[in-house]
């Protein structure tokens, strides 16, 4: 099999802006005095809160949990003591119950945070628990539970997994950093999938604009015939988990299907070390790596954030504003949210803080279509998204539907490379919405 120049057909090349922190080291943020912590940053059932008001808590304690067979429970990152429980909206704009801890700066470690058993002693069952007590989930932006996605593809004869190492959204470089300063983790956790199903293959795909960790991980890989690293050609959106079973393995995900239905399971290296983490230490998922970088920001850095911290306290560690900001972004570029408020807390699927400047943020002027087909050309899952945006914004959902509007993986590649600066991605986001709603409704 080929290991080298791997993609697919369409995508984007774009500017990958990642020269603000890919060289720089992870630092440990500073202790936050409130953290705000949401129940529901998953997919799937919020939680409940298991505490209330004065209630002390420590490091590692679950706060939040449901009895709902889809979702994962939420853990203290802070010792301190519970405030109170408000409604606060998160970095997606959804408004959730929120766990507002006040934190005493001590970080005593809760007495479940530990090793719960030697790795080989560990049935299938005892690594489901783990997982599922420790709320692992996608670290990538999906923020699916981990414990979810192996169950649910145990009959799936599972032959290969991959760990995407692409990262391929501008600017982000948290994954890069992670496979460069915790490589053993990370090849743990994919050790840990692998074992999980049996599967024969594994693959950690990594973009070649990281050269130093495809060397690092290469390195380590020495001697496992069964574990590799591919180098992806650098082009957007190809840290997508279908695009990437499509490049490393040349299989086609069914429409609406997933990955397991091609005998693959698709995780993101900050969720295999998360996933390693939980197994060898017993330590749940209450704090991660976020990249907070930008030209507007005057040091941009790659911090290990604890879960709950707002956006503002973390850019208040970079330096603050470099001059008037003009967006300020959860997430990347391409698949990021706007946000209203600094006040945002950070939570298990926010891998960076981008700042914009005023003349970055300028919107352009939005022209006809002019029919060049661009937007067909670049579709990475071949949709024609000029078709689903028109139908979407004239109301015309049965015909959008029809088009395979959700298909639309939503990457934003399509308003990216339009000419006319036509809103594509997001009409067709819009018109999503309302066709699942009327299909729920029927």
């Amino acid at each position: 099999m080929r290991l080298k120049n791997l993609t697919f057909k369409g995508g984007v090349h774009i500017d990958d802006k990642k020269e603000f922190t890919k060289d720089k080291a992870i630092e440990r943020a500073m202790e936050p005095e409130i953290v705000y912590i949401p129940l529901h940053q998953h997919v799937g059932a919020p939680c409940k809160a298991l505490v209330k008001a004065k209630d002390t808590v420590k490091v590692g304690q679950k706060i939040g949990d449901s009895e709902a067979s889809l979702t994962a429970p939420v853990h203290s990152s802070v010792s301190g003591v519970v405030k109170g429980i408000e409604k606060l909206h998160t970095h997606d704009g959804y408004r959730v119950d929120c766990v507002v801890i006040e934190s005493d700066g001590l970080n005593e470690v809760h007495e479940s945070v530990k090793p719960k058993a030697d790795l080989e002693s560990l049935s299938k069952e005892d690594i489901i628990e783990i997982i599922r007590e420790a709320g692992i989930v996608g670290m990538g932006g999906a923020s699916f539970p981990m414990h979810s996605k192996l169950l649910t593809a145990e009959d799936a004869q599972i032959d290969t997994i991959i760990l995407n190492g692409a990262e391929c959204e501008p600017y982000l470089t948290s994954d890069h950093r992670m496979m460069l300063e915790n490589p053993e983790l990370v090849i743990t956790g994919l050790e840990l999938i692998m074992n999980y199903f049996d599967a024969k293959n594994g693959y950690i795909g990594i973009e070649d604009n990281k050269k130093d960790a495809i060397d690092v991980l290469s390195k380590k890989l020495e001697g496992r015939d069964n574990m590799s690293v591919v180098s992806l050609k650098t082009k957007f959106p190809q840290g997508d988990s279908y695009r990437l079973v499509d490049s490393v393995c040349n299989r086609a995900v069914p429409e609406r299907g997933r990955c397991k239905d091609v005998h693959t399971i698709v995780s993101n290296v900050c969720t295999a070390a998360a996933t390693a983490e939980a197994v060898l230490e017993g330590k749940p998922l209450y704090e991660r790596v976020v990249t907070v970088t930008g030209k507007g920001v005057k040091e941009p850095k790659n911090l290990l954030v604890k879960i709950g911290t707002t956006i503002g306290d973390l850019l208040k560690q970079c330096g603050g504003f470099n001059g008037r900001p003009g967006k300020v972004i959860a997430g990347g570029p391409m698949t990021g949210f706007t946000q209203y408020t600094l006040d945002t807390p950070i939570t298990k699927g926010i891998a960076g803080v981008l700042v914009l400047t005023e003349e970055e943020s300028k919107a352009e002027k939005v022209l006809p279509c002019i029919k060049c087909g661009k937007c067909v050309e670049v579709c990475p899952v071949h949709l024609e998204p000029m078709f689903i945006a028109a139908n979407a914004l004239h109301n015309r959902f049965d015909e959008a539907e029809k088009l395979h509007a959700l298909s639309c993986i939503e990457c934003g590649s399509c308003s990216y490379i339009c000419p006319s600066k036509r809103p594509l991605t997001e009409a067709i986001a819009h018109g999503k919405k309302e066709i699942t709603s009327k299909n729920k409704k029927s």
